[in-house]
């Protein structure tokens, strides 16, 4: 990897001005020839970079060129071929810088909500199971599985993490990956956890991912660390739910697996259903990933693609790269764009085994996280090295630090010398907490395939999920499919109670706000 070039071979190239008059006549005509795409999305894959802001997004490029031993700043990803970009609006209802459960709710359910809650309108409050009831809302998960297309999700998280939640759990709580984890009170109310959830809500073809221990009794032995303790199964109610869920697959062939070996022997052609958990909570991240025993992410995506492709009405997949999000909160940069650039070549996988006349693929992320690219570094330093500038206290800094988080160091008034340091490490940050906060600016969409011009431009972040439907024909707006282009006529009741207020009172919603901000802290968001 370059250290830094003041003149590297490239830049004589680069001194030409005919060299980006021609690369700009290139780039402007393939703009002129491009047609749109008005199909009907037979097929849509949706790439969620958990935590993947802008600046997360330009230093993974970065480091994808400079693990190739190019400069790395004129890498392209396979995400910056996607012709068509635009922005979402990232904050919830309650907060101006989201989580990942009201965030995955706006953009699979097409409806904002509070922070911390899964499926649930923002009616709900966080952890009050009587206010889930009747606010619950559908994603476009189960809008294609009743469409009659397969339906899967894959993610580097447990299976019960937010994001994949947000595609089948409606849960006031999005830490309610157990029964274990419910408050007594919730489960006399009613509701039921997220594991429950995940295979009793929707026939759901493909689950990879993580969350073994989520799943089966408490005390179960983990087979892969049966004397990790925290390892064993969790659930106090005794129930097997990945037996449940072999059971219900009757008649059907159905795969459990917990290895990359036997994930590898099951064939796509002649599988109608797996679930695959490799690790009792998230997986590993993907350089520290035993290869021997966990397939990657590039792996788990084309298994998922190559099962749900056989259906002849097409598939809905949700890829997650949720580990790129976990990386920032520790403070690790380094393992957060190895991450997203493990995802990125998940994306160019998907983009090889499917067509792009009849699938949508739409990649974004649902939040940003506080990392800053900064000091003038020469062109070609290292993504994870030192700016050649020093601070006003005569210290070096690195190019990436982060506003917030457990990389905060003072000691004695002064920040750590890092001169002999190498910075593949926890990135300093301006204020001590031990986990990232996310940060609240926009985050880039970016689409290709059938109606992927529906992309573009400022848009609340809720109206992703209604544009992805609108381009397949699922959910509620068919008028694509039907040769339509007049809006739908939609008839709205609003509920008042006798003050004239809504059906939810200031007061409550006050009390509700706040409490959802003390308990926001609490969690890893």
């Amino acid at each position: 990897m370059n250290v830094h070039c003041l003149k590297c071979p490239f830049m004589f190239e680069e001194e030409n001005s005919e060299f980006w008059r021609s690369q700009a006549r290139k780039t402007l005509q393939a703009a002129l020839d491009r047609k749109l795409n008005t199909n009907v999305a037979r097929n849509i894959l949706f790439f969620l970079g958990d935590g993947m802001g802008l600046t997360t997004l330009t230093a993974a490029r970065i480091l994808k060129g400079q693990l190739e031993n190019q400069p790395g700043e004129e890498t392209v990803m396979t995400m910056d071929t996607f012709p068509n970009v635009g922005l979402a609006k990232t904050y919830s209802v309650d907060f101006q810088v989201a989580d990942s459960a009201a965030t995955a709710t706006a953009y699979l359910c097409g409806v904002k909500t509070n922070l911390n809650i899964v499926g649930v309108n923002a009616a709900g409050r966080n952890g009050v199971c009587r206010t889930q009831k009747g606010n619950e809302v559908t994603s476009i998960l189960k809008w294609a599985k009743d469409a009659g297309k397969s339906v899967g999700i894959v993610t580097t998280t447990r299976v019960q993490h937010a994001t994949p939640a947000g595609s089948y759990a409606h849960s006031a709580s999005r830490t309610w990956y157990c029964d274990a984890d419910m408050p007594e009170s919730a489960k006399r109310d009613g509701c039921t956890d997220i594991s429950f959830q995940l295979i009793n809500n929707t026939d759901i073809d493909v689950i990879i991912g993580g969350g073994r221990k989520y799943m089966t009794p408490t005390g179960t032995k983990d087979p892969e660390y049966p004397t990790d303790f925290f390892s064993n199964g969790e659930r106090k109610d005794g129930r097997d739910l990945i037996k449940e869920w072999q059971n219900l697959k009757t008649g059907k062939v159905a795969h459990y697996v917990w290895n990359k070996a036997d994930f590898d022997a099951v064939d796509p052609e002649t599988t109608d259903y797996l679930m695959a958990l490799f690790e009792p909570g998230d997986l590993r991240y993907e350089e520290e990933r035993d290869p021997s025993m966990d397939p990657s992410i590039v792996e788990t995506t084309e298994k998922a693609i190559r099962i749900l492709q056989k259906n002849p009405k097409g598939f809905f997949l949700l890829v997650e790269g949720g580990r790129i999000d976990q990386a920032h909160h520790a403070g690790r940069a380094s393992m957060a764009l190895h991450e997203a650039v493990a995802f990125d070549r998940a994306i160019a996988k998907g983009l090889e085994l499917t067509e792009e006349h009849e699938t949508l693929t739409v990649v974004m992320a649902d939040h940003s996280q506080p990392l800053t690219f900064n000091g003038f570094p020469f062109r070609g330093n290292s993504i994870l090295g030192k700016s050649p500038l020093w601070a006003g206290d005569m210290l070096p800094y690195t190019t990436l630090m982060y506003g917030n988080g457990p990389g905060h160091k003072i000691v004695n008034g002064t920040r750590p010398d890092i001169r002999n340091v190498d910075t593949n490490y926890i990135q300093q940050a301006a204020v001590p907490v031990d986990t990232t906060t996310h940060s609240g600016e926009d985050v880039a969409v970016l689409a290709r395939g059938p109606m992927a011009h529906l992309f573009q431009g400022v848009n609340e972040q809720n109206y992703i999920a209604h544009a992805m439907g609108y381009a397949a024909c699922v959910g509620a707006d068919l008028r694509h499919c039907e040769g339509q282009t007049a809006p739908p006529l939609v008839h709205t009741t609003l509920k008042y109670n006798k003050n004239g207020a809504g059906a939810v009172s200031a007061s409550a919603a006050l009390l509700g706000s706040l409490l959802s901000g003390l308990l926001a802290i609490t969690i890893l968001m």
